[in-house]
């Protein structure tokens, strides 16, 4: 798997989604993850959530669940739900890129989680392309673009 490069343009657009998805789902925590387990943006009550660990087990449950749906031939299960007495977890697979978890309680609906989440999983799809994009010609947005090895070379001739 490669690794990600993460541009602070695309981070801020990512954590603006991750921060509208706690208001909007009404959610306790809104995190994302690359499927290797890394923390990528999070944002909500976040005193009470150990992230990093969330993160690691996502991911492993990511790649589990993954081996559940090769064995039944399917490419992917996108969408996992976890209910529990007082917490809930929505986990969706953005792109096939990232992971979006979601956790929620009784202030909220699986059917509001569903739809907010839609919303935002096209948004961060449009980001990642983007930031995919940009890591394939990483030279195309900077300034030193035009800049030539010969104007390098022209440079410290004179």
């Amino acid at each position: 798997m490669t690794q990600m490069v993460m541009y602070e343009e695309e981070f801020n657009q990512i954590q603006v989604v991750v921060d509208r998805l706690v208001r909007d789902a009404n959610a306790k925590v809104v995190v994302i993850i690359d499927k290797n387990g890394q923390e990528i943006a999070a944002a909500g009550d976040l005193e009470n959530v150990d992230t990093t660990s969330l993160a690691s087990l996502t991911a492993g449950n990511i790649a589990a669940t993954g081996g559940m749906a090769k064995l039944l031939k399917e490419n992917e299960f996108a969408t996992q739900f976890h209910e529990g007495e007082r917490a809930n977890i929505h986990i969706q697979l953005v792109g096939n890129r990232v992971i979006l978890v979601v956790i929620f309680d009784t202030r909220t609906s699986l059917g509001l989680v569903r739809l907010r989440v839609k919303k935002a999983t096209e948004e961060l799809n449009v980001i990642f392309e983007r930031l995919l994009n940009k890591a394939k010609d990483p030279g195309k947005d900077s300034p030193f673009a035009e800049i030539t090895d010969e104007d390098i070379d022209n440079l410290f001739n004179d």
